[in-house]
């Protein structure tokens, strides 16, 4: 007779009970915000590297083994991850499909950007930000509602270490606080600034900030801009001024020195995620980091 999930999630109570829970997540920012909320009590994987196209993932056997013994799996969601169907796929285990308490998509309750019409490539089906952008925990503020379902799922799986938990984040949310008054402040002359990005990572962060994408490098997230569209985009960035082109550090170096050189545009990096620069070590400093980098910039409107 199969398991309930009553019993199942009974049986991982007991079964890491005194113990850090072990939790695989698909992100580094993801796993800094589990170490955040759980502290001590947790032990977190991520299954994606820092420095690499999130929607392209190769996860090794060392990390599925990781995910077969893990309580808790914790994903961006959307479409984000179209990697994770094939190593859930290989796993195995009923317990990391929706509704189960050892699956959590943070997507929930986050206000999504791009989302009013889903986009289909009819060749491939449904295309990477498909069914709005992906790219949320890049507003700290998407952080609060992250966190608290952070908090939900390990309470569920560790219920007397709840005031744990709720302390934890409360202390992380005061940090928060505290930097996004720092952070709008810096970034305050740079409102209203027109921007191009390279891949549509930054709308989230460009609305927390004020700044106005107006136009991507990759005209379909994950495809490689054409000749003709790179030469298009480049005479309209002269044509309108924009001063300003944001990459990521995966993002092809030659596209963006060209398009940088001959549009008159500053090149900035930003880092996307967690551990993808020294500086960007934890969640809150990768803030730090990127509006460091972008006050720097002197770009202009």
């Amino acid at each position: 007779m199969p398991w309930t999930l009553p019993f199942l999630l009974l049986w991982t109570v007991v079964a890491w009970a005194g113990s850090p829970i072990p939790v695989v997540t698909t992100t580094t920012d993801l796993k800094a915000l589990v170490e955040v909320v759980g502290g001590e009590k947790v032990q977190v994987e991520s299954l994606a590297p820092p420095l690499s196209d999130p929607h392209s993932v190769e996860v090794k056997p060392t990390q599925l083994a990781r995910l077969k013994a893990a309580a808790l799996l914790v994903r961006i969601g959307l479409d984000h991850e179209p990697w994770l169907g094939a190593a859930l796929r290989t796993v195995g285990d009923s317990r990391f499909t929706r509704g189960s308490p050892h699956y959590l998509d943070t997507s929930r309750g986050i206000q999504l950007l791009q989302a009013e019409t889903p986009r289909i490539r009819a060749d491939k089906g449904t295309h990477l930000h498909g069914f709005g952008n992906t790219h949320y925990w890049l507003d700290p503020e998407n952080s609060r509602p992250m966190t608290a379902a952070i908090l939900e799922a390990l309470a569920r799986l560790a219920p007397a270490d709840r005031g744990y938990f709720e302390a934890n984040r409360k202390g992380f949310l005061d940090r928060l606080d505290d930097r996004l008054r720092v952070w709008l402040r810096a970034m305050a002359p740079l409102k209203g600034t027109r921007v191009v990005v390279f891949h549509e990572s930054w709308p989230y962060f460009a609305e927390r900030f004020g700044l106005l994408i107006v136009a991507a490098l990759e005209a379909t997230p994950g495809v490689p801009p054409s000749p003709s569209y790179l030469a298009s985009l480049i005479q309209k960035m002269r044509d309108a001024h924009i001063r300003l082109l944001i990459a990521e550090p995966y993002s092809d170096a030659s596209i963006v020195k060209q398009v940088a050189t001959q549009s008159g545009a500053t090149a900035v990096t930003l880092i996307p995620s967690v551990g993808g620069d020294p500086a960007a070590s934890d969640y809150l400093s990768l803030f730090d980091l990127n509006v460091r980098r972008l006050t720097a910039s002197n770009a202009t409107r």
